[in-house]
């Protein structure tokens, strides 16, 4: 089961490590978070794509 997370849990899980580290490690950081997102909206896309796919062909049967 996929369990979605607050924001204040994400915020709260947050390491020191991260709260302390430089520009460059929060740019590379930021540009993981965003391939996350893009990636998350594929699966979501995709999913949808073969449900649709599902369904028609299941009423061409």
């Amino acid at each position: 089961m996929i369990q979605e997370l607050s924001l204040q849990q994400i915020a709260e899980g947050i390491p020191k490590s991260v709260l302390n580290a430089s520009d460059r490690d929060i740019e590379g950081f930021q540009k993981i978070m965003e391939e996350t997102i893009k990636l998350r909206e594929g699966h979501k896309n995709l999913q949808k794509l073969i449900k649709t796919y599902s369904t028609s062909v299941i009423q061409r049967s």
